[in-house]
């Protein structure tokens, strides 16, 4: 478990701007895939990381999307977050269902 903490403190250090997107519960499926492909298109293979950032302990209910700079992070939610739906209280956008 270690590990796992240092990598995400890592990741937060290179990585300061964090969005965090809830998993719906049947998961994300190949939204995923498109979005990774979306941000590598657009930031750059080494240019955001993702992490696990679970919400009141559940492990895997949501996904931290880290960037570089706040620019990244705004095209980011533009395109893939229901702006409308967010959670305010967990600080969680939800993914678009198109």
């Amino acid at each position: 478990m270690k590990a796992a903490q240092q990598a995400v403190r890592d990741a937060e250090r290179r990585f300061p701007v964090r969005v965090r997107i809830g998993i719906p519960p049947e998961g994300l499926g190949n939204r995923l895939d498109q979005m990774n492909a979306w941000l590598d298109a657009n930031c750059g293979a080494d240019g955001w990381t993702s992490t696990l950032s679970s919400t009141g302990g559940v492990v895997n209910d949501a996904l931290a999307i880290c960037f570089a700079d706040t620019a990244l992070a705004s095209a980011f939610v533009a395109r893939w977050c229901a702006m409308q739906r967010v959670e305010v209280v967990d600080r969680v956008y939800r993914v678009l269902d198109d």
